[in-house]
This record gives structure tokens, C-alpha cells and sequence, in this order.
């Protein structure tokens, strides 16, 4: 029999891989099929309605002053995460975007002592500086870069990242209080009515005549795997282990993003990520994993 927490470990590999990957996979079919804000649309419906699907079998009923709560959530957590991290990911390198979304428990640190209270050690000042540089390193350097590297995007992504640390810091409480498939329901679907007015005419405009059979398994590894799955995967594994192990495994997403462009770069032949690898980016992803790692690690009380 598997331990729970090697079920949760086990659970946390998958969804990171998944996540790793996902930075080159959905670019692959952007902007030529489908538009950033379309694709969004179909991620956050598609998976919308796989969760209150499950939603369906969960009696729970929320309380009326959370719900302002659950609004904000879907803001932040879904509609702006989501439309700012794929047009983001539309305009910059798959590596970029993985090495910037590495940032988020740095960002989640400065939230929490501001909204939470929480004390900020020496090492999470460290830590907060040290992954700061590298992420503004690598942002600066995006526009200075060959490759399919960009400022806009870069910055697009950052911007994502802290949006999703806010949302992380002030959902929170919804999750200790309510079941996390209730929550996520309510947050997919507040997120999906902040997302509409912007991707409905993007998606009206989609030419999906055009979709060949690699287009829809894109979209369907983005609504499936990338959301709902890898959702699901963390919701377990944050039941049974801590968040600052589950956070730690956003480490693993430049690493199989690395591989990824490597492979579409020397052995698929697509030569414009060729040049997506190299030293500065080496380096900024070291200072962000040095950052987050002594963010994460428990300082000794004298």
C-alpha cells in the first residue's frame, strides 16, 4: 500500500510535470489557431464545468458574506491569472514564463505580510531579495534577448504571478473553512463571468475550421490536464502535506520546460527556440530557486 503522503508527493510530481510542459505545448498553437483570450475562454469553461460536475455531489452551501470574498478569488485567481499568463506566454519564451512563475512564493510571502500579518524572517528577506533580482533580471533581459523572448511578455507573466500569489493569500481562509472542490467551483465560475466580455469575441472570431487533430489535443491537455487534473492533484496533496512542500515543487517547471525547448529546439528542428537557452537565463532561474529556497526554509530561533 502507498503512503498518503507519498500518494500526495506522487500527486504533486504529476501536477508540476503537467504544468512544466504545459508552457510549450499551448504555445505551440498560439496565435496561429487560436487567439490567447480565446483559448482562455475554452480553459476556463471547459474545466468550469468538469468541477461542478463533481460540485454536483457535494451539498455545501456558502455563506453570504463570503461570497465578495469568492468574487475577488475569481478575479484574481482565474480570469486575470489566466488571460494574463497565456497572452503573456503568446508574446514571450516558454522558459521565461517557467523561470518568472517560480516567483509566486515570493510573492506570496510579501502578501501575506501585508494582508496576513505574517512575519517576514531574515531569511524570507533574503530570499525575497535574491529572487527578486533574478526575476528582474530576467524580465529586463527579455528584451534584450534573441529567441522568442519578450519584455511585454515577461512582464505580462510577473504580473500574472502576482496575481496569483494574491489570490493564494486570500483564498486561504475558504479553504480551511469550506470543501476546496466547493470553493474552486464558485471561484471557476465568478472567473469565467469576469473572463466572458473579454474572450467571447475572440472565440466567436476563432476560425475552428481550421483546427487540425494536434489543436485539439492542445486544447484538450490545457482544459484537461493543465486545469482540471492538475487542480485536482494539488487540492489532494495540500490536504495532506504542507504548503511550503507543495510550493516547493514549482521548481520542477523550468527544469521540464529546459527540456522541453531543448527537444523542440535540436531534435524537432524548430530553430527559433535555439536560442531560448542560455547563461543569463541559467542564472536567473539559480537566483529565483536560491530565493524561494530560503524563503521556504525554517530559520532556527537562537
Amino acid at each position: 500500500m502507498i503512503k498518503n503522503s507519498h500518494k500526495a508527493h506522487l500527486a504533486l510530481l504529476g501536477a508540476n510535470l503537467i504544468y512544466g510542459a504545459n508552457y510549450i505545448i499551448a504555445k505551440g498553437i498560439m496565435p496561429n489557431k487560436i487567439g490567447p483570450s480565446s483559448f482562455v475562454f475554452l480553459r476556463i469553461l471547459g474545466a468550469g464545468i468538469l468541477f461542478w460536475i463533481i460540485k454536483s455531489f457535494i451539498k455545501e452551501k456558502i455563506d453570504k458574506k463570503d461570497f465578495v470574498r469568492l468574487i475577488f478569488c475569481g478575479l484574481l485567481g482565474v480570469a486575470a491569472n489566466q488571460l494574463l499568463f497565456f497572452h503573456g506566454l503568446n508574446l514571450t519564451s516558454p522558459i521565461d514564463a517557467s523561470i518568472i512563475i517560480t516567483s509566486i512564493p515570493v510573492m506570496v510571502v510579501i502578501f501575506s505580510f501585508f494582508i496576513l500579518k505574517e512575519k517576514i524572517t531574515s531569511n524570507k528577506l533574503l530570499g525575497i531579495s535574491i529572487g527578486s533580482i533574478g526575476a528582474i533580471l530576467l524580465i529586463w533581459y527579455g528584451n534584450k534577448s534573441g529567441g522568442t523572448s519578450s519584455l511585454l511578455g515577461n512582464l505580462f507573466i510577473f504580473i500574472n504571478a502576482c496575481s496569483y500569489a494574491l489570490y493564494l493569500v486570500i483564498v486561504k481562509p475558504l479553504m480551511k473553512k469550506y470543501n476546496p472542490l466547493t470553493v474552486i467551483s464558485w471561484v471557476f465560475l465568478f472567473g469565467f463571468i469576469f473572463m466572458f466580455p473579454i474572450g467571447i469575441q475572440d472565440f466567436l472570431t476563432t476560425d475552428f475550421a481550421a483546427f487540425t487533430t494536434n489543436t485539439y489535443l492542445t486544447i484538450a491537455y490545457v482544459v484537461i490536464g493543465t486545469t482540471f487534473l492538475a487542480y485536482l492533484f494539488n487540492i489532494y496533496a495540500l490536504s495532506k502535506v504542507s504548503p511550503s512542500v507543495a510550493g516547493s515543487y514549482v521548481y520542477l517547471q523550468p527544469a521540464v520546460s529546459f527540456i522541453m525547448v531543448t527537444i523542440y529546439a535540436y531534435f524537432l528542428n524548430q530553430s527559433e527556440y535555439a536560442q531560448d537557452i542560455n547563461p543569463i537565463k541559467l542564472i536567473s532561474c539559480g537566483l529565483v530557486i536560491i530565493g524561494v529556497y530560503l524563503i521556504s526554509k525554517k530559520q532556527k530561533i537562537a
